[in-house]
């Protein structure tokens, strides 16, 4: 009788050791999770702003994707005094997207007037404005600036996206993703040895 009362004793104690050590196991596998996706979004954030200027350094078309990179674009080529290319291509953009007539007319007349007319105020340097005329603007399509769009494309891209990719002013804003991805990386480490000493 007592034989069988402390083999069932001893296989009790055997089940609460097992749970005990699955619990524990359990416990420093929610904390690697948490590790990976931090509950303040430290570390998906950081490498999330790294990837933003090799995203711009990848290719223009990222560059103008981003609406951060646009501004720090924009900064960049109003100190070269050529700010209207990248503020026609954009607007070029927008009247694409355009279907009331109405609205197509006004804004092909703003974008001739702003950007193609001899008398525009901020006049890119493109071939064809002077095919487009007041009586053409009247009957606008999505595409009727597309050649030219592409003109100011091709001049940003192989002329001021270059050197906007050398300029001091990327160069620093990626020091600063750089530094802030190290200051991080440096406090992930430090939560991590805290939650497995206290484990």
């Amino acid at each position: 009788m007592l034989a069988v009362m402390a083999m069932t004793v001893l296989a009790i104690a055997c089940r609460f050791l097992k749970m005990t050590v699955f619990f524990r196991l359990h416990m420093q596998s929610e904390l690697c999770f948490a590790d990976i996706h931090d509950s303040d979004g430290s570390s998906s954030s950081s490498h999330q702003s790294l990837k933003s200027t090799a995203k711009w350094a990848a290719s223009l078309e990222n560059l103008l994707e981003d609406p951060e990179g646009v501004k720090r674009f924009r900064e960049f080529l109003k100190k070269e005094f050529s700010e209207e290319n990248v503020l026609f291509w954009l607007a070029c953009e927008d009247f694409k997207k355009m279907q009331d007539k109405k609205q197509m007319q006004e804004k092909a007349k703003e974008i001739y007037m702003t950007f193609l007319s001899s008398k525009a105020s901020s006049q890119v340097n493109v071939e064809g404005q002077s095919r487009l005329n007041e009586k053409i603007l009247e009957e606008p399509h999505p595409l009727m600036f597309q050649k030219l769009q592409d003109q100011i494309f091709n001049l940003m891209k192989y002329d001021s996206y270059s050197r906007f990719l050398k300029s001091d002013l990327f160069l620093k804003h990626k020091r600063t993703e750089e530094e802030e991805e190290d200051s991080s990386d440096a406090q992930t480490a430090a939560k991590r040895a805290s939650r497995v000493y206290n484990t």
